[in-house]
């Protein structure tokens, strides 16, 4: 668990505590709220464990993909909408069952059961998660005929495509009813939301006092029961691909956080909860600065903050005490921290659901810990009174969030409703300060993030000839579609702002209603390190500069005259040449991918100019198949291709992302870490190692260290990171000196390739924790470094204390080495599976080192 800087208050707070404590469990002096706790991070962001999740999950979440322009809505039809569920195989290892809460295979009975207490509550299947288990989804509603569900399909599509005219329309304030949105279990190992929203849809079900008429009357309660069940069966924060949901939402890699995205796409909640554990006392957004710069900030603390008042008058009001429960107030970290718990990136789920039109979003995270070490030491009763404690905390938040829906219904939507318009307008933000959100104590300068919208971007398709880009141009404009950006495509030839682009090139308008959303994924960001000292996770991210696509920004002008169609998807990349051997290109992880599905069938595939593949003619049929398949284009080419390119089996001690990533690719990947090494490894089926985490040398058994030892000695050795080059000096392979820069460091940064591993990479690399090479010896080649100035484009890169490990020393140097049959990475090329432009890198290094004894001899 890594601490945040401890920091004072904001200077208001005793005037904030006033305000809040009205009429509720009153705070003295010594409480959490004028001493706050420090905030704290489960789980360090650069995962230094070697992963483990079987190859089944990959292949459940690559084969999972929603196509673009698709919506997994059903038909609009009344409420209740009931299904009866099979039940789940009685499962006596759930470790729900020790804390006294649900498990996952009773939570099918209880919904079946949920069902029949009236005519309130509906559930749906939303996807299965990578361990192959349903995800509930449970509307809670007043009945409706089909009829009365088409008017509210109308007015939710009326609020987001013309906002203008919904802010006027009479039927929308009367009757739209206003969709509510409880995310619960997204850490498997926080479990409790679960059991709170099944209490409160069971109350919901039979309550038929006025004030629960009126709230089902007039909203939607939308409940995703468990966003993890695996994790919630094993125990662990993560699910069983070993991915942290609550970090995905930018790459959207894992079905269960695509069915997150859907659900919020679908169901446009105006109002988010996402409850997590364990923070004490009870720790309710919104949040520290930096604030996100591309959603409507004030639209989004008015009403956060105003929520966030209500969940801390009820959750004080339960009476825990420190005394008596060891249960501390509620804290509110805009109100109570500095800095250190921001809702600057767009991974977590209340940030990216601001992007959707929700303008009072929260995790929430109960006070007192039952996973971990707790989990394991604490006993049974202990860990059952903390549970209970927890789940009335839940409860406590969620109930007071309806009752502040109930009674805010009118400005939610109206807020919402303003959300898009400004988007579909190309309307300025809205500043933050005291007079722009009057209610909000304490709103300083520190507060105010703010950007300037582009009129547009511009996403060529490709070289016509070659497809270089194509394949990444069609990802990532898929990509766009699927988190509900609306995409144009060129039917000939145009001019914008002064330059000419060919027909087929996709056109992004900024004046659309979510167009915070398109800013967020295809902008550079911004270098946020002067801004504050310290940031709960990734500060930087950008699918144009990290996916491999090329996107132009066009910062004004106008659009009229330019021909423009609207597109749902991508157009197909897959091509194969007519006559001839074939050249397929390898700069992009589809290519990869399609490359190695035909070594697996035994074509005889050599090493091509520039990196590429030469494709026999013999083979032109698998190689059709593996262009559908995998959306790619082989070219014609007179070239017969140099060395034969081998059948790589991988040995990988790498984290989560890294092997999702190696698997996307196609490879075949085994998992090890100093564990399986030190259990007998058997090394006769590995072609080349690759090494991030979890294998350390000196922790190696002696006959595990020998058989080690002895691969390295004919076997290729791909590194990144210290762990790699850890055992690259271990083994005595490169003469480098690894450098390691300031360990919180990451973004996106500018880089010089110069060798034939990062040929025809991006210009920009992702770091987290960056590492430079140093004091090079013979043989060793640069294939790329830091650009010179200040290599960060967007993120938070400071120096150390005593001024080193910045950017300033990062600069000109190597960022990626090789030399002999080993290459090394300072960045983070396959980073959390996101930076999709940069995996070729990787795959090329494999290649190299595992077919010839020096980089120097191949290409």
């Amino acid at each position: 668990m890594r601490t945040t800087r401890t920091v004072p208050a904001r200077p208001v707070l005793i005037v904030t505590l006033t305000l809040a404590t009205a009429g509720s469990l009153l705070l003295g002096p010594d409480t959490a709220g004028a001493d706050p706790k420090p905030v704290t991070r489960e789980g360090a962001a650069v995962d230094d464990r070697a992963a483990q999740a079987p190859a089944s999950a990959a292949r459940r979440a690559l084969a999972a993909e929603t196509p673009a322009g698709t919506s997994t809505a059903a038909p609009a039809r009344g409420y209740p909408r009931r299904q009866i569920l099979s039940p789940d195989r009685e499962n006596p290892g759930d470790k729900s069952l020790k804390l006294g809460l649900t498990p996952y295979h009773a939570i099918a009975p209880k919904l079946n059961a949920l069902q029949r207490l009236g005519d309130r509550v509906s559930v749906e299947v939303t996807g299965r998660s990578a361990g192959g288990h349903r995800l509930y989804l449970v509307t809670v509603t007043a009945p409706e005929t089909t009829r009365q569900a088409r008017a509210q399909e109308r007015m939710r599509e009326l609020i987001e495509n013309a906002p203008a005219a919904a802010a006027k329309s009479p039927e929308i304030k009367r009757s739209y009813k206003t969709p509510v949105f409880v995310n619960s279990n997204i850490h498997g190992n926080e479990w409790e939301g679960t059991d709170a929203s099944l209490k409160i849809v069971e109350q919901l079900a039979t309550a038929h006092d006025a004030r629960t008429r009126d709230l089902l009357a007039r909203s939607r309660l939308y409940f995703n029961i468990t966003a993890n069940p695996d994790g919630r069966i094993a125990g662990t924060r993560a699910n069983a691909g070993g991915f942290d949901l609550n970090r995905d939402f930018v790459t959207a890699s894992q079905p269960e956080t695509r069915a997150m995205r859907q659900i919020e796409l679908d169901k446009q909640p105006a109002v988010l909860l996402d409850l997590h554990g364990y923070v004490n006392g009870t720790l309710i957004e919104p949040t520290t600065p930096p604030h996100g710069e591309n959603y409507e900030y004030d639209l989004f603390l008015k009403n956060s903050y105003a929520n966030a008042l209500g969940m801390e008058s009820a959750v004080n009001a339960l009476g825990y005490t420190p005394a008596k429960d060891g249960v501390e107030p509620v804290q509110i970290p805009f109100r109570d921290q500095e800095e250190g718990w921001d809702d600057w990136p767009p991974i977590f789920t209340p940030q990216y659901a601001a992007f959707h039109g929700t303008v009072a979003a929260h995790t929430v995270e109960i006070p007192l810990a039952v996973n971990n070490e707790e989990y394991d030491e604490l006993p049974v009763p202990e860990l059952r009174r903390r549970s209970a404690v927890n789940t009335a905390v839940a409860g406590a938040a969620i109930r007071a969030t309806l009752d502040h829906v109930r009674e805010h219904r009118a400005q939610l939507i109206s807020d919402q409703i303003e959300v898009f318009r400004r988007g579909a307008a190309g309307a300025p933000q809205v500043p933050v300060s005291p007079r722009t959100v009057p209610g909000v104590p304490g709103i300083g300068p520190e507060d105010v993030y703010t950007t300037t919208f582009p009129r547009a971007y511009v996403i060529p398709p490709g070289d016509s000839r070659t497809q270089r880009s194509a394949p990444a141009a069609a990802r990532l404009v898929d990509h766009l579609l699927a988190n509900d950006v609306r995409v144009t495509r060129a039917t000939r030839p145009f001019r914008l702002a002064g330059r000419t682009y060919p027909e087929g090139s996709y056109v992004v308008d900024m004046h659309q209603p979510k167009r915070g959303m398109a800013n967020v994924l295809l902008a550079d960001g911004r270098d946020i390190s002067g801004k504050v000292s310290v940031m709960y996770d990734i500060s930087g991210w950008s699918l144009g500069r990290l996916w491999g696509a090329t996107v132009e920004q066009v910062p004004s002008g106008g659009l009229r005259g330019v021909p423009l169609r609207p597109v749902t998807q991508a157009a197909p990349v897959a091509h194969t040449a007519a006559g001839g051997n074939l050249r397929l290109r390898l700069t992009d992880p589809r290519e990869i991918a399609a490359l190695n599905s035909l070594l697996r069938q035994g074509v005889r595939v050599r090493q091509g100019p520039g990196g590429s593949a030469i494709v026999p003619a013999s083979a032109r049929r698998q190689a059709a198949v593996a262009a559908r398949t995998h959306d790619v284009s082989f070219t014609a080419t007179r070239l017969s291709g140099g060395t034969p390119l081998p059948r790589l089996r991988v040995a990988a001690a790498v984290t989560p992302g890294e092997l999702f990533a190696l698997r996307e690719m196609n490879f075949d990947v085994t998992p090890v870490s100093t564990a399986v090494l030190n259990s007998g490894f058997d090394w006769s089926g590995t072609d080349v190692l690759f090494v991030s985490a979890g294998l350390d040398h000196a922790a190696l058994t002696a006959p595990a260290r020998r058989a080690l030892d002895a691969f390295l000695d004919d076997h290729g050795l791909v590194g990144r990171g210290t762990r790699g080059a850890a055992l690259n000096a271990a083994a005595d392979r490169l003469a480098v000196k690894p450098v390691e820069g300031n360990t919180d460091a990451n973004g996106v940064v500018r880089t010089e390739n110069a060798g034939r591993v990062t040929h025809d990479a991006p210009a920009h690399a992702f770091v987290y924790a960056p590492l430079w090479f140093t004091d090079l010896g013979p043989g060793v080649r640069v294939e790329q470094s830091y650009a010179t100035g200040n290599p960060l484009v967007s993120g938070h890169w400071r120096p150390l204390r005593n001024g080193t490990g910045g950017p300033a020393a990062a600069a000109g140097q190597a960022s990626v080495v090789s030399g002999g049959r080993t290459v090394l990475f300072g960045t983070e090329p396959l980073f959390r599976a996101h930076p999709k432009g940069e995996f070729p890198q990787v795959a090329r290094a494999l290649f190299t080192v595992a077919h010839s004894g020096s980089v120097e001899e191949s290409g």
